[in-house]
C-alpha cells in the first residue's frame, strides 16, 4: 500500500510564516502524514488520537490544540488536501465549515 500524497505544503509554509511557533508541529504533521498509509478514519486515529471527523473533513490539533489543521482525506486516492490551518479562536468561529 502506497503512502498518502499531502497537498498543500504551501499552506503549511505560509501559516508557519505567520505563526512561527507552529512551524515545528506542522512540519512534523506533514512528515508523519506524508509517510502514512491511511485507508480509513480508524487508521488516522491510530496515529492522531485527537483527530476529529467533521465530514467531509478531518480536524487535527496542532501545538497542543493552539491551532487546527483542517484536511480533506480522500482515502481511495491516498490524498490529504490541507483546506485550512487556523488558530483555535478562528476555528471556534466556524466560518471554515461553509
Amino acid at each position: 500500500m502506497k503512502p498518502v500524497n499531502v497537498i498543500s505544503k504551501r499552506a503549511i509554509r505560509e501559516f508557519g510564516e505567520r505563526h512561527p511557533d507552529s512551524r515545528g508541529a506542522l512540519e512534523q504533521w506533514f512528515k508523519v502524514s506524508k509517510a502514512a498509509r491511511w485507508s480509513s478514519p480508524i487508521d488516522v486515529r491510530k496515529q492522531y488520537a485527537t483527530a476529529d471527523a467533521v465530514p467531509p473533513f478531518t480536524v487535527f490539533d496542532i501545538c497542543g490544540n493552539k491551532y487546527r489543521l483542517i484536511a480533506e482525506i480522500v482515502f481511495a486516492r491516498k490524498m490529504v488536501l490541507v483546506r485550512k490551518i487556523l488558530t483555535h479562536a478562528d476555528y471556534d468561529r466556524g466560518a471554515w465549515k461553509k
